[in-house]
């Protein structure tokens, strides 16, 4: 089975509210598949998540966000698909990360039209969040 029929289908079994450890270990998932996919360096990566003002610039780190994303459902072909991504943020994330992410990506669903490049329009999406999301988290 791929990495990409796994993901939704071990989301959907998660039909309850995940956990941190969980969530964790599903960005682990991603981020090596990611990561393999890319060829981002860990550090760019890491730094994704971590609240510094300076993001990580260069195509292997935008490339990276684009697959995270697609394999979140949140984007497909360089098209944000906040919808699905938000019926699924509601199911699984604990009610304390999901308002906030939920809202932050209602406020970004517009953060990447006009960018024809996929990868391009993932990583503008992603920055949309991170400035708007105060839990923004990224695996």
């Amino acid at each position: 089975m791929s990495v990409r029929a796994f993901l939704p289908l071990a989301m959907l079994a998660l039909l309850q509210k995940t956990t941190m450890e969980q969530l964790q270990k599903t960005g682990e998932i991603m981020r090596t598949v990611c990561l393999g996919k890319s060829r981002a360096s860990l550090d760019q990566v890491e730094a994704l998540s971590r609240r510094e003002e300076q993001l990580p610039e260069g195509k292997e780190i935008m490339c990276y966000a684009n697959c995270v994303l697609e394999m979140m459902q949140a984007m497909r072909k360089g098209k944000v698909i906040v919808d699905s991504a938000i019926k699924q943020i509601d199911m699984m994330l604990p009610e304390d990360i999901a308002e906030p992410t939920v809202k932050a990506f209602n406020m970004c669903r517009n953060s990447a039209d006009g960018i024809k490049n996929n990868c391009e329009a993932a990583y503008a999406f992603l920055k949309c969040n991170r400035d708007n999301n105060p839990k923004f988290f990224f695996a």
